[in-house]
């Protein structure tokens, strides 16, 4: 035994507290190429086989040879703490920089200075916040001993996870110092993502000491990529007829299935529907999405490490490298995108235990809610012209609340796109705010077109991965092009349904009753959206109180699993307007009837619609006859009526609908004897709110006391 072998040895074994423990298949070969020889890896490996060891001994070993600390660029917050976790058991002083500890940057740079600190967890993200790339960065990588990428995939235009920011750690990597070794880690790559991932890691920058991306050179990069059969893992698709049955075989189910673990949702609205159905019939879950509050996922996932919930109703959200070594069952209500997607999910469980059961309940609105989740992160041409012309025309850097006000653009594709341009050099991030690099940008419609091709085919995949009737673990590692792909004997099509599919008497009821709750809050909106002038806009700060809508009411979310799927089908391209239908308008007389208003309205008022006037006056007057309440009709559009379509960011909104409603003479007369009386305003989508914000300001203006709005649907 080398001696480099003897020491990484011990390492590993204090690591997994094991005195015995060897390393797995190419564990040690991966160490030796960073150690020894200084050289750049690419490690592939399934979930579990100890991808964290390998950096982990790394470092201490570089450590110990006098090298720098380890840089680990980790995608996910709850990957980070695991990864602190395990590092300490190792006796590596690891520290992280992210969103959520802001309150510990100084601390963390001064134990950096102290050179007490031996990995330091940085997420891509962080990478571009400017003090950090600008001031900490260049000295980081000056002395850093290891570069490390997980979750390598990210970096791949072919990758699962569109993420702009780990496109930039192309740059990072070509910037590291001659001999200081590259590792990138994944669980879940094809080999079109490996040829990708590997020729990336391989750059190493040719300009003045190497400390610029001008030209690109390559070093040889050693990939070492093993099976990826689970062998643990019990596979299985069962196919029932809606949400409603979904739910009742879960609250049927949930109780026989095996310690603890993860069902995942397609949606945050079907996370915390799931969770609210299951805890009301007594299970022990919490919903995790990405709206969860971070100090709340982070008791979450304590609680299902400990065993304290059944499960965590999550989206994608709970993901990468979540670590809970006897994680018992993986479900899912509704399929991922792809089989690498579902690959990488389902590869949280059973990783420490000899069977862990995995489930898979697609459903019949998978393919519309990819098609949203495929093109959202993709640039649109138009867009990114206009956000390059705006920054040029400022001429000095302009905030992202800024640029709203300039590019009909909302906060969360506007950030991504910023993201996008940045990674292709035509703006940069800044103190202040963003701006224009003067560099020529032209859209690269034949790479997008080659994503959004890769994505529908990585679909049809999935749908295939449904419907097969060979060994779902052998079509899985095949679709990661693994060659060593046999049938497990352990799934559904190999060894026979092994789960039940019977739903327990009153199930469906219970289920059919949770799905049937109406009644979501409308927010008010309080302040105008800033630089409202630009456009036109004579409206700063905040609304005043006599002016503002009061918390409205809409019958459901169109993301609901219940109620979400008939407005959705109200509100789909090419359907025609009518009346709303009688269950729909008995749903919104049970929201009235809940509704814990401080005053009743005294009449109801209805919006102008070019789309739905049907569907609104359906509404208001059945409201009206059923409440008792005078309709006393509709406002009237003023200068023309709203400009351009719905959505878009809230300045955009505004201005498109600001003075663009009225009281007409015949409404004006009709509300005089309720001058000083609450109002009920009925309209059929609230997205932005602004519709609704400058409705309610009109009508207030005109006497109203308060104005209560009412929609079908919110969008989200």
């Amino acid at each position: 035994m080398t001696d480099t072998r003897a020491s990484a040895l011990a390492i590993l074994r204090t690591l997994v507290g094991q005195g015995d423990a060897d390393f797995h298949t190419g564990q040690y070969e991966a160490i030796e190429t960073l150690v020894d020889h200084r050289r750049r890896a690419l490690v592939v490996q399934r979930t579990g086989w100890g991808k964290s060891a390998v950096y982990f001994v790394a470092t201490l070993l570089l450590r110990r040879q006098g090298a720098g600390p380890t840089i680990l660029v980790s995608p996910l917050l709850a990957l980070m703490r695991d990864q602190v976790a395990a590092a300490a058991r190792a006796g590596v002083r690891a520290v992280s920089i992210n969103s959520s500890n802001a309150h510990e940057w100084t601390d963390v740079l001064r134990q950096l200075d102290a050179d007490e600190v031996d990995v330091l967890l940085v997420s891509p993200e962080r990478l571009n916040n400017p003090s950090f790339r600008d001031e900490q960065l260049p000295a980081l990588i000056a002395r850093v001993g290891l570069l490390v990428v997980d979750e390598a995939h990210c970096i791949s235009d072919w990758g699962h996870d569109f993420r702009p920011d780990y496109r930039r750690l192309r740059e990072l990597i070509a910037q590291m110092p001659a001999g200081v070794p590259v590792l990138a880690t994944t669980a879940t790559a094809n080999s079109r993502v490996v040829q990708d991932v590997a020729e990336q890691v391989g750059m190493v920058a040719t300009g003045v000491d190497g400390a610029t991306v001008g030209t690109m050179g390559t070093a040889e990069v050693v990939t070492i990529r093993g099976p990826l059969a689970r062998s643990s893992l019990r596979l299985g698709v069962l196919r029932l007829p809606d949400s409603r049955a979904r739910l009742a075989w879960l609250l049927s189910h949930l109780g026989e299935l095996p310690g603890s673990g993860i069902i995942y949702t397609l949606t945050v609205a079907a996370a915390e529907d799931t969770a609210r159905l299951l805890r009301e019939a007594g299970h022990a879950v919490r919903a995790y999405t990405g709206q969860t509050d971070t100090a709340e996922r982070e008791e979450s996932e304590g609680l299902l490490k400990s065993n304290q919930v059944k499960a965590l109703i999550a989206t994608s959200a709970l993901g990468m490298g979540f670590d809970k070594p006897d994680l018992g069952f993986v479900l899912h209500l509704g399929a991922p995108s792809s089989p690498v997607a579902y690959y990488q999910q389902v590869g949280r469980a059973g990783r420490a235990t000899a069977s862990a059961d995995v489930l898979l309940l697609p459903g019949a609105e998978d393919e519309a809610i990819w098609h949203y989740f495929a093109t959202a992160s993709m640039p649109n041409q138009a867009k990114a012209l206009a956000v390059i012309g705006a920054l040029e025309a400022a001429g000095a850097p302009l905030s992202t609340p800024a640029l709203e006000a300039r590019v009909d653009l909302r906060r969360t594709p506007l950030e991504l796109l910023l993201k996008v341009l940045d990674v292709d050099g035509a703006v940069h991030r800044v103190k202040g705010g963003w701006q224009s690099t003067g560099q020529p940008w032209v859209y690269d419609e034949e790479r997008y077109e080659r994503i959004a091709a890769a994505r529908l085919g990585e679909q049809q995949a999935m749908l295939e991965f449904e419907s097969t009737t060979g060994c779902r673990m052998e079509f899985l590692q095949r679709s990661l092009d693994d060659d060593t792909a046999v049938a497990c004997g352990r799934c559904d099509n190999c060894q026979g349904i092994w789960y039940p599919s019977d739903l327990a008497e009153g199930a469906a009821v219970t289920a059919a009753k949770s799905l049937d709750r109406v009644g979501v809050a409308i927010e008010v909106r309080a302040q105008w959206p800033t630089g409202m002038s630009s456009l036109g806009v004579a409206a700063t700060g905040k609304i005043p109180l006599t002016e503002r809508a009061e918390p409205g009411r809409a019958l459901a979310r169109l993301t609901d699993l219940g109620w979400g799927g008939p407005l959705r089908d109200l509100f789909a391209t090419g359907h025609a307007d009518a009346a709303a239908p009688p269950a729909m308008l008995a749903a919104c007389v049970r929201v009235l009837a809940e509704w814990g208003w401080a005053e009743r309205p005294a009449a109801i008022v209805g919006m102008p619609s070019r789309r739905h006037p049907l569907l609104i006056n359906s509404v208001a007057r059945s409201l009206a006859e059923v409440g008792r309440l005078p309709w006393l009709g509709a406002l009237d559009w003023a200068n023309g009526g709203p400009t351009g379509e719905p959505g878009g960011n809230s300045a955009y909104r505004l201005s498109s609908v600001w003075d663009r409603f009225t009281v007409g003479p015949e409404l004006a007369s009709a509300l005089t004897p309720f001058a000083g009386r609450p109002l009920l305003l009925i309209d059929d989508l609230a997205d932005s709110r602004w519709t609704l914000t400058v409705a309610a300001r009109v009508l207030r203006r005109h006497g109203a006391s308060a104005v209560l709005p009412f929609t079908l649907a919110l969008r989200s």
